[in-house]
């Protein structure tokens, strides 16, 4: 790959080649037309809504003058970056939360970061230190301070009490 894309290791080709167009004052729509492909496609691209298959790939490589591959080992670097970060950041380490804080739901299929308010609330108002230490570390103290604000308990939690938790 070349040197210049190196620093782009796990951003969305999209947004590299983005900027690329952008550098050279190439229009979307007319380079889109020119590759024969539809003009929403490249744009979802150029978004980072939508991956880029190597048959486009390489056309727009070729089409640029970039060295073959270049934004197909971008796509790959970011595949990799996204499920490296899916994998550490899914869900907190479950063998830590006692089995009884959510017993009336099944615990594997929590969606941990849309649901982070009620699971932040319910540990916070029935769980263990070892329970809050972990919910801590999984979302960290400006997310649970947050989330406690935000929620209905009757004795509202500060920074001071995450703190003192932790240690």
């Amino acid at each position: 790959m070349i040197k210049q894309f190196e620093k782009y290791k796990g951003i969305h080709p999209g947004i590299v080649l983005d900027r690329e167009l952008k550098k050279r004052s190439i229009k979307q729509r007319p380079f889109a037309l020119s590759l024969e492909e539809h003009p929403q496609t490249l744009n979802a691209i150029t978004k980072g809504k939508r991956s880029i298959g190597t048959a486009l790939a390489l056309k727009i490589e070729r089409e640029l003058g970039l060295e073959e591959g270049t934004l197909v080992l971008l796509q790959a670097y970011y595949d990799i970056q996204r499920i490296k970060e899916k994998e550490s950041q899914d869900t907190p380490n479950l063998n830590i939360l006692s089995k009884a804080l959510f017993w009336d739901t099944d615990i594997q299929h929590i969606n941990w970061n849309r649901q982070y308010r009620a699971v932040i609330q319910r540990v916070f108002e029935r769980g263990n230190e070892k329970d809050k230490n972990e919910i801590i570390r999984f979302y960290g103290t400006d997310k649970i301070e947050q989330a406690l604000q935000e929620s209905n308990l009757r004795k509202p939690y500060t920074i001071n009490d995450l703190h003192q938790t932790e240690s």
